[in-house]
């Protein structure tokens, strides 16, 4: 156990003071910002107050400018952006000590190999958890400034709900990022490979598979493909993302301590 606490330290002392950080809060903030503005153009006008593809969208998805759509909005950009960000994070922590070439300093240290991998997950985890929560308060301000109406405890405790399962989903899938961070030695690799699964969830879901497709199972949830689609998913959907998280996970500890690291 203190093996693992001093390498959760190290973790922390490295990223602490890297700017990286600070762009995935602004970047991820985008979403509860952006939805404020839809917001308030919508506010007057309903959907009116939209143009193109978003009153489109509005339309499909019945949104409203109350709580209720907001809230819903917040967790749709988790489903779907959470991806992306969430896959930067992992991509960054697991491939920066290849790029920084501190990769054989972590081995050569006298700590369970599959301790620094561990160390690396908790903080991951952390990590997000921290942009959700940044982004959920500032959703809140944002909905309390616009005098959005509608709210009520049941339906906050409802979409809290659909907002932070959506936001676990993302969280467990991103173990194959990590995996491909330490096998492609490096950031590059895993962010091009989160660049293909987003295109590959919108194709799946085109197609009517997403509910079968792990990296799309978390948009749909969120509501972000309608109604119909969500009530599509099941228990083998649930199944697939564990599946993947587990593999992932077990893939990456295994890679870490038995592959020829010459980097």
């Amino acid at each position: 156990m203190k093996q693992q606490w001093q390498a959760f330290t190290a973790e922390i002392i490295k990223n602490r003071h890297s700017t990286i950080t600070l762009v995935t809060f602004i970047a991820f903030s985008l979403a509860p910002l952006f939805g404020g503005v839809f917001m308030f153009l919508m506010k007057d006008n309903g959907t009116e107050g939209l143009s193109g593809a978003f009153q489109a969208k509005a339309t499909l998805l019945s949104f409203e400018a109350n709580w209720n759509s907001f809230l819903g909005l917040l967790s749709q950009a988790v489903g779907v952006g959470g991806v992306l960000i969430f896959g930067f994070v992992a991509s960054w922590l697991f491939g920066r000590e290849y790029s920084d070439g501190t990769a054989k300093d972590l081995l050569s240290l006298p700590i369970s190999r599959a301790k620094i991998i561990n160390a690396k997950f908790i903080y991951y985890i952390l990590w997000c958890t921290a942009l959700i929560l940044s982004n959920l308060i500032l959703g809140l301000l944002i909905g309390l400034v616009l005098h959005l109406p509608g709210w009520s405890a049941e339906i906050f405790v409802n979409n809290l709900i659909i907002y932070f399962v959506t936001t676990v989903l993302i969280i467990l899938l991103n173990t194959p990022i990590a995996f491909f961070a330490i096998f492609g030695k490096g950031y590059m690799s895993p962010l091009g490979f989160v660049a293909i699964l987003l295109v590959l969830a919108q194709i799946f879901g085109a197609l009517g598979f997403g509910n079968y497709f792990p990296w799309a199972i978390p948009g749909i949830y969120s509501g972000s493909g309608g109604a119909d689609m969500k009530a599509g998913l099941n228990f083998f959907s649930f199944l697939i993302i564990g599946f993947t998280s587990v593999i992932g996970y077990f893939g990456t500890i295994f890679w870490w301590k038995y592959a020829d690291q010459t980097k």
